[in-house]
């Protein structure tokens, strides 16, 4: 039975071609498609490498073609709106309205299940305000900082030149500079496309010190401080670790090398580049904060701070003994969710490794205030940032300011078929790919960036109104409401634990964090003595 469709294809393909020879030409047309296929069939009999083929031969690849067809079914005929990972149609058809300035009200009431698990919302007041206001700002420097940078209260995240296209690139800074936000570069360095419109830069600098690196890959203190005072660049980010794949380094192969990606990141062309999971300019918590203080005298005073995903809990809690103990603070920590990521990881570490947002964000403003840290410096946030909602529940949580990446992707008009690392995005976003850059209209798209921006904080500030509060720094976790079951709903600060100011430095062992801060050691990274496991 199993051969039977190919046994047909083969008898249909000599019959056409005897009645061919025999009757009318017109009997060779449908070999046209019965050749190859009576081909394939032959192929698929004599290779070894599938089983299915050999075995089915010609009918298998129906699979294949019904494997490749799947997820556009799904995205576009078989999911419902609320469905779909990692952004639901709903999600990215709003960030498409507010991308093209259309009015992004709903009618008929809300369609999602408001006594399901998990869903939150904010408390209205009765006396509420009506805000319409279009962007928030909050100054960023601390006591150290000569130039403290005024930042919107949403950004755009970490993507590099080479991950996303010259054209991308250049649409999100434009983008930026019309809306008076700012753009971080991702550890890729800035290239020409991030400087052509002038926009605000928050320089990231990774392990690899794309921009700023020696020959050999370690820190260049003349190559940062020629860059890092451009006007442009507003403010230095130290990459920790990245969402999506946190505790690990990258390759960048060689043949990606283009002569524009080795002009960005000051490497050669056509040559693997590597970038290394730790930093080589520092090793110890201490060694982090004095470089930071470097890095803060080279750029001339501009605020610097680093980015991470929440790992260990005794590495960072030993970064805020090492505040305490040099008297060095960064100006901002921005914390990235686990949930994260623009382009491609490996499975396990995507799925399984790193904190998510939401725990990560509350540690980082625990550690903190448990150390009276807090109003020494900023805390950004980025994983998922889609909405008004988004924002609000992260400020109510700690959070000073929001960042997103794939939003603005969004904006620009990815579509979200997940091929960022395969150079074949089907809409120039993600490819280095110059045919299909070209579809990427610069001066159409920045302002798509432009509009979702503003669209998105307006919502924000009407969501703020409505809680009869003045601005969004004012929300608090009790103002954030999270169903628990069908039947149970808590104030955020009832759903986690939040600590009191100064209690790790007062009362440790009345902390949850007790252990871990035992552990913190702020010369160096590794854990000091586990107290449970001496009590043991």
């Amino acid at each position: 039975m199993r051969y039977i469709p190919f046994f047909i294809i083969v008898v249909l393909t000599v019959v056409c071609a005897a009645f061919g020879f025999a009757f009318s030409n017109l009997w060779f047309w449908p070999l046209l498609l019965l050749s190859p296929l009576t081909l394939l069939g032959i192929w698929d009999l004599m290779q070894a490498e599938h089983t299915l083929m050999r075995l089915y031969p010609v009918s298998a690849h129906f699979r294949w073609f019904f494997e490749w067809l799947r997820p556009y079914l799904r995205e576009y005929l078989f999911d419902s709106d609320h469905q779909g990972r990692p952004f639901s149609h709903t999600q990215r058809a709003l960030v498409y309205r507010r991308a093209k300035n259309v009015e992004s009200v709903q009618a008929f009431g809300t369609e999602m299940d408001v006594y399901s698990p998990r869903h939150e919302w904010i408390n209205h007041s009765l006396q509420g305000r009506y805000q319409n206001v279009d962007d928030y700002r909050v100054m960023i420097g601390g006591e150290h900082c000569a130039r403290p940078y005024s930042a919107s209260v949403l950004n755009i995240s970490a993507m590099s030149f080479g991950s996303l296209s010259g054209r991308a690139i250049e649409a999100l800074n434009l983008g930026a500079k019309m809306g008076g936000f700012y753009h971080d570069t991702g550890e890729g360095g800035i290239s020409k496309y991030h400087t052509k419109h002038g926009g605000d830069i928050v320089w990231e600098i990774g392990t690899g010190y794309f921009g700023c690196r020696t020959r050999d890959g370690h820190f260049d203190r003349d190559k940062f401080a020629e860059r890092a005072t451009l006007d442009q660049v507003k403010m230095i980010e130290i990459k920790l670790g990245q969402g999506a794949k946190p505790g690990q380094g990258g390759l960048l192969p060689g043949p990606k090398v283009t002569p524009e990606i080795a002009e960005t990141r000051g490497v050669e062309v056509g040559k693997d580049v590597h970038s290394p999971s730790n930093h080589s300019a520092f090793s110890t918590p201490v060694g982090m904060m004095e470089w930071i203080a470097e890095l803060r005298e080279l750029s001339g005073g501009k605020p610097v701070g680093f980015k991470l995903c929440v790992g260990h809990r005794w590495e960072f809690l030993a970064l805020t003994k090492a505040m305490l103990k040099t008297g060095i603070t960064p100006d901002f920590i921005v914390v990235d969710g686990a949930e994260g990521g623009t382009g491609a990881a490996p499975a396990e570490l995507s799925n399984h490794v790193g904190t998510p947002l939401r725990e990560g964000l509350i540690f980082v403003r625990n550690a903190l205030v448990g150390t009276n840290l807090r109003d020494k410096m900023k805390i950004g946030v980025a994983g998922k940032i889609i909405d008004g909602h988004d924002l609000a529940a992260n400020l109510a949580l700690g959070a000073d300011w929001c960042n997103a990446a794939r939003a603005f992707m969004f904006a620009l008009g990815c579509v979200q078929t997940k091929k960022c690392h395969t150079d074949h995005c089907p809409t120039g976003v993600a490819t280095q790919n110059q045919w299909r850059q070209a579809g990427l209209v610069v001066s159409d798209k920045a302002p798509r960036v432009y509009h979702f921006h503003k669209n998105t904080v307006r919502a924000l500030s009407q969501y703020v109104g409505a809680a009869g509060l003045n601005n969004p720094w004012e929300l608090r976790p009790h103002h954030l409401r999270v169903r628990m079951d069908e039947n149970q709903v808590r104030s955020a600060d009832l759903v986690y634990e939040f600590l009191e100011p100064g209690v790790l430095l007062h009362e440790p062992d009345r902390s949850i964090f007790r252990r871990w801060w035992a552990m913190a050691d702020p010369d160096s990274f590794a854990p000091a003595c586990d107290p449970l496991m001496t009590a043991a």
